[in-house]
């Protein structure tokens, strides 16, 4: 059974399922965000629905969230992308997905949430330092991967961003 939490009068918070997956891409293709290929939104929404997230209106997806827990980190859970629509873009939608993935079940043991991001990204730094701030706690920037390991030349360095602990 599908999960739904009503986030106002209009817009609903849920886990995903696969037919999200092509929504997901959509989204993607139209932003500024790293696109991945359909199969991997439709298998993030398939097998990692419990720590995935999206945001509908109408049946429209104005935003989501592909998540997991690592196997050799299970206090983290790691944001691999946050999309919102453009036209939801400085309503809250981001941060309110992600504390809404944090009271599910599946993240009951989570203590740390990570992300990487790239020093570009300014929108997703405030995303999680501000969610920091919002939940009283850390948020801690490290090196991750750089961009050598990256093939082609247009790929940023990615830093990790760890927020937490949660209590």
């Amino acid at each position: 059974m599908k999960s739904k939490h009503t986030m106002d009068d209009t817009l609903c918070i849920e886990k995903p399922n696969a037919t999200d997956g092509s929504l997901m891409w959509q989204l993607v293709k139209q932003s500024t965000l790293d696109l991945n290929s359909p199969y991997k939104y439709i298998m993030m929404c398939e097998y990692f629905s419990e720590t995935c997230v999206v945001v509908k209106k109408n049946e429209q997806l104005l935003g989501f969230i592909t998540a997991f827990i690592p196997p050799k980190k299970q206090d983290v859970i790691f944001v691999w992308q946050v999309g919102v629509d453009p036209s939801q873009h400085g309503k809250g939608i981001a941060s309110k997905m992600l504390a809404e993935l944090l009271k599910r079940d599946a993240c009951k043991n989570v203590r740390y949430l990570e992300a990487t991001v790239t020093p570009s990204n300014q929108a997703s730094q405030s995303l999680f330092r501000g969610f920091a701030r919002k939940k009283q706690t850390e948020c801690v920037v490290k090196p991750c991967f750089s961009a050598d390991l990256f093939p082609g030349e247009n790929h940023e360095e990615e830093l990790t961003f760890r927020v937490g602990p949660f209590i």
